[in-house]
C-alpha cells in the first residue's frame, strides 16, 4: 500500500503560477481550516470548517451552481446580499442539518445578541462507505472543527468531510492548494504601469470535497479505472482569496472553479450537486475586470491540483457493508507523465 503524496510531488506540476508556502488555501491571510474525522463501525464521515477572519462582520462572496443536485444551506442570502457571515462547514449530505444546527449553537454563544444568523453548510453524499444514515455528526464533533480550526497545512485525503467520498473511480476527499499573483496580475496598479514592490500580491487558495464521477485525466492523459458504483457525484469547492473582488467579481471566480473540474475528468452526471462558494478576506472592492485574467488562472489552477491531492493524499478503504474504494496507485500518474 502507497503512502499519500501530494500531486507535486508526484512530479505533477499543474499550470505556471507560483503556490503559497504551503500550498493551501490556509495560505490566504486570516483563514484557517479545522477537521473532525469520524471512521469505523460502518462509518467514515466528518466535518471540515473553513473559518475566514472578519466572518462576523460579513464577507464579500458569491456561489456558483454548476448541477443543483445537492443541499447548499445558506445560498439564497449570498445570492441576495453578496456576503458570507459564518464559517463555512462541509459534510455529509444528511447530516447537513444537525451540522448548520451545531453551527447556529456555536455562533449564538459568541454573540448574545443575534436574532438572525444565515449558517454556510454543503455536503457531498459519503453513503457508498458510510452508514449515512445514521446522520453520527453531534454538536461537538462539528464545535471540535471550529475550535481547532488552523492556519496550518489542512490534511488532506480520507479526513474530514472527506473520509468517505470516492472521485473519478478511486478513493478521494479533501484537497487544498493555492497560487499567488504578483506583478501585472496582482490588482489595478498594474494597469497603471505600476511596478510591484517585494512583498506586493494576492493569493488564492481553494479547498475541494471531492465525491464526482467520471474518467480521471491528469495534465490531459486520461487514467483509465474501473468506475466505482456509489451514490452521489457531487463537489464541493471553497475559494479562497485576499484581492479586493466584489461579490459579483468573485461570482466570476466562482463560476471558473466549476469549470476546472472538467480538467481532471468531470462528468458532470445529472445526479451531481457540483458547488463553489468564493470569498475575500479583503476590504473595500478595488479591482478591475480587466485584471481578472491572472485571478481566473489561479483559480483554474488551484482546483486542478486540490481535486488531484484529493486522490493521490488518500488511502484505500473499507467501509459500509464491506464496500472498498481504492487508493489511485501512484504509478498510474507518474507512467503518463512521460520524460522529465
Amino acid at each position: 500500500m502507497h503512502s499519500p503524496r501530494r500531486a507535486r510531488e508526484l512530479g505533477v506540476v499543474v499550470g505556471t503560477l507560483p503556490t503559497g508556502p504551503l500550498n493551501a488555501i490556509t495560505d490566504v491571510p486570516g483563514v484557517l481550516v479545522g477537521q473532525t474525522t469520524i471512521t469505523g463501525d460502518g462509518l467514515n464521515t466528518g466535518v471540515t470548517a473553513i473559518v475566514p477572519a472578519g466572518w462576523a462582520d460579513g464577507l464579500p462572496a458569491a456561489v456558483a451552481v454548476g448541477n443543483g443536485y445537492g443541499k447548499l444551506v445558506g445560498t439564497t442570502q449570498i445570492d441576495e446580499l453578496g456576503v458570507i457571515e459564518t464559517p463555512i462547514l462541509l459534510t455529509g449530505t444528511l447530516s447537513t442539518f444537525r451540522v448548520a444546527d451545531a453551527l447556529i449553537t456555536w455562533l449564538l454563544d459568541r454573540n448574545p445578541r443575534a436574532t438572525s444568523l444565515n449558517p454556510v453548510v454543503g455536503e457531498t453524499n459519503d453513503g457508498h462507505l458510510s452508514d449515512i444514515r445514521r446522520r453520527p455528526i453531534t454538536p461537538a464533533h462539528v464545535h471540535h472543527a471550529l475550535d481547532t480550526a488552523s492556519s496550518a497545512l489542512p490534511a488532506e485525503g480520507c479526513v474530514g468531510a472527506g473520509s468517505g467520498t470516492t472521485a473519478l473511480g478511486f478513493k478521494a476527499g479533501i484537497g487544498t492548494t493555492s497560487r499567488t499573483l504578483t506583478g501585472p496580475t496582482a490588482g489595478p496598479a498594474a494597469s497603471a504601469g505600476v511596478q510591484p514592490t517585494p512583498g506586493d500580491g494576492y493569493t488564492v487558495g481553494v479547498l475541494v470535497q471531492a465525491n464526482f464521477s467520471g474518467l480521471l485525466s491528469v495534465l490531459g492523459k486520461p487514467v483509465p479505472v474501473e468506475p466505482i458504483d456509489a451514490d452521489g457525484n457531487s463537489c464541493m469547492i471553497v475559494v479562497a482569496t485576499d484581492l479586493p473582488l466584489d461579490s459579483r467579481q468573485l461570482g466570476r471566480l466562482a463560476r471558473r472553479a466549476i469549470f476546472a473540474m472538467g480538467r481532471v475528468g468531470s462528468d458532470y452526471a445529472p445526479g451531481s450537486g457540483d458547488y463553489a462558494i468564493a470569498f475575500t478576506t479583503a476590504g473595500t472592492p478595488d479591482y478591475a475586470d480587466r485584471d481578472l485574467r491572472g485571478p481566473f488562472q489561479a483559480v483554474t489552477e488551484s482546483v486542478e491540483e486540490a481535486l488531484l491531492n484529493s486522490l493521490t493524499m488518500a488511502r484505500t478503504t473499507a467501509g459500509f457493508q464491506g464496500r472498498t474504494a481504492q487508493a489511485v496507485p501512484h504509478d498510474l500518474i507518474t507512467d503518463r507523465l512521460g520524460p522529465r
